[in-house]
């Protein structure tokens, strides 16, 4: 599969939908409705009372940056001396 990234060219003030944002991170809408009932996930906005949820590029970025970037630790060695 490949990795999820967001194109470089798209600027960083620019709006996703809600089913953009879904589509985008190949996850169901459910999960995210459930992500955001419970607090967890990226910051959505409404704009003038709307019922759409939109999310900008930038915080979509961050979204992804923050749950795809993973700590690593070299196994240890089997008999090493300590």
């Amino acid at each position: 599969m490949d990795p999820i990234q967001i194109p470089d060219d798209w600027d960083d003030r620019g709006l996703l939908t809600f089913e953009e944002f879904c589509a985008l991170i190949r996850t169901p809408q459910r999960t995210v409705r459930d992500w955001r009932q419970r607090g967890i996930g990226p910051c959505w906005a409404r704009f003038n009372g709307c019922g759409r949820l939109y999310i900008t590029v930038a915080e979509a970025r961050r979204f992804l940056h923050t749950t795809t970037t993973t700590t690593r630790t070299a196994p240890r060695k089997t008999g090493d001396a300590q």
